[in-house]
């Protein structure tokens, strides 16, 4: 197919950009550099051996965004966003704005171009709090926090767009918490300033960047006390949205699917397998509870393995080993 990914030198495009062309795609794709970096691009040219074509274009250009469309793409990967929790509460106004009404603009270009097939990257943030684990597609959805709010809007507009028009086809991929890097090492997660999600700031704190990882509380109703996430690795992400592509037909209009392990893992055992794979200790210290935080949550992934025939291939220990392959080869990320 001819596939177009937006954000595509992020954490997660690049990744899925690997992984279509290495299935045989021809991949293009764009992003505004607000948040990464190209260098991720010429490196998955240079891991695929084939061409990868960059443009550096924003979704608020709406202009530029349907002359792109109007070129003809079979289908499109959606990833680029604003994304972290803090900065959003800080600026809930510029995540209203790039998240939501970008992806009002690349729905509309895709529209008029007479592509209607799409792949959402969407976030597990729309369950909000969390009633019960595992966590289906079922769960009421509900946003805990300005990202969390732009993320189920835009599920809302494609499903809006697809109710309208039959002809749509969305996967709306709700993933949980992505981690681990490309095999090779060559490409991974290279947050700009403090990392924001737990992996990168344990590899940070590994390779000497960061001084200890805060553990923000041990007193959680979990077996040690500290939150349970289900962190999936980042290839199995990338082929879950390949599988996604591949039975995009199969979705009637716009469809849910969770992209998580079913497994939670707490944050002191997040640590230790990183400890494992960097073959030291990696200092931390217990802090007080951080507000907002949830004590569990982890997906119930049996829609994904039944509409898409995926299921997470990689452990905890894999995407500790992979990331930090990625980190000690790039102590400083893309600028190493």
């Amino acid at each position: 197919m001819k596939v177009l990914v937006t954000g595509v030198s992020g954490y997660i495009g690049s990744h899925a950009a690997l992984e279509l062309l290495r299935a045989g795609h021809e991949v293009a794709g764009f992003d505004n550099l607000s948040n990464s970096s190209e260098e991720s691009v010429r490196r998955v040219r240079e891991l695929a051996g084939k061409p990868l074509r960059f443009e550096r274009l924003d979704l608020l250009d709406a202009p530029a965004l349907t002359r792109l469309l109007r070129e003809g793409w079979d289908v499109v990967l959606h990833f680029a966003g604003l994304k972290a929790v803090g900065e959003s509460v800080e600026k809930p106004e510029l995540y209203r704005v790039n998240n939501v009404s970008g992806s009002e603009n690349l729905l509309a270009a895709m529209d008029a171009a007479g592509c209607r097939r799409l792949v959402f990257s969407s976030s597990c943030t729309v369950y909000g709090e969390v009633k019960k684990n595992p966590v289906d597609e079922s769960h009421p959805r509900a946003a805990a926090n300005p990202y969390g709010r732009t993320k189920l809007d835009i599920e809302d507009l494609c499903f809006a767009r697809a109710a309208k028009d039959p002809a749509w086809r969305v996967a709306l991929l709700r993933y949980f918490n992505p981690v681990g890097a490309d095999a090779s090492g060559r490409i991974g997660e290279d947050p700009r300033g403090a990392p924001n999600n737990l992996m990168p700031f344990v590899m940070q704190t590994a390779v000497g960047r960061r001084d200890k990882v805060r553990v923000f509380g041990n007193d959680y109703p979990t077996p040690d006390g500290t939150c349970l996430r289900d962190y999936i690795h980042v290839t199995d992400l990338a082929l879950g949205h390949l599988a996604a592509l591949d039975r995009l037909d199969s979705f009637a209009g716009a469809q849910a699917v969770n992209l998580g392990t079913g497994h939670g893992s707490s944050v002191l055992e997040v640590i230790r397998a990183a400890s494992r794979a960097a073959g030291r200790d990696i200092p931390f210290e217990i802090a007080p509870r951080r507000a907002g935080d949830a004590a569990a949550i982890w997906a119930e992934p049996a829609l994904a393995r039944a509409k898409l025939g995926w299921r997470a291939a990689r452990g905890l220990d894999a995407m500790c080993a992979d990331h930090w392959r990625w980190q000690k080869a790039n102590p400083s990320g893309y600028a190493s």
